[in-house]
């Protein structure tokens, strides 16, 4: 059987993206894309960590902020505020005296932890790897420079 494919060809019908799937799913690379916000909300270094943490339990804003070492309140507060407005974690306050917040990921948040998890799972599997690459890079760079010391 012989087969041939003409690359210039237009894919099928059914295989083209419909102008309101491509609105959908939006156009990442395009600067003015709405998909970029939620990239930066969700890959931030503090979202990755708010989801990792969340993805274990229900926390409390402060029971987060121990958990997260070196996130600021301000940091952590933004952050939460972020990922709520994407709708990845619900913040659940109680009427009660003295307020009593908690916050927990939404089944879209679980997805997400689950996919950002993979990537910080590879981190630090492959961390020592890593950090020989960039031992080795500064070497490199090292030896190429002039010794300004010698005139």
């Amino acid at each position: 059987m012989n087969v041939s494919v003409n690359d210039d060809a237009p894919p099928p019908a059914q295989d083209r993206p419909s102008l309101l799937n491509t609105m959908r799913r939006g156009e990442l690379l395009a600067a003015t894309c709405p998909s970029r916000d939620i990239l930066k909300h969700l890959t931030s270094r503090w979202g990755v960590l708010i989801l990792l943490v969340l993805e274990t339990r229900v926390h409390r804003f402060s029971q987060l902020r121990r958990a997260i070492g070196g996130v600021s309140e301000r940091m952590l507060a933004q952050t939460l505020q972020w990922l709520e407005s994407d709708g990845l974690v619900d913040r659940i306050a109680f009427d009660v005296i003295p307020p009593h917040v908690e916050y927990r990921l939404t089944p879209l948040g679980c997805e997400a932890a689950a996919k950002v998890r993979g990537l910080a799972d590879w981190i630090e599997e492959s961390l020592p790897r890593i950090m020989q690459a960039q031992e080795d890079r500064s070497a490199t760079r090292a030896a190429a420079q002039p010794d300004s010391s010698v005139r």
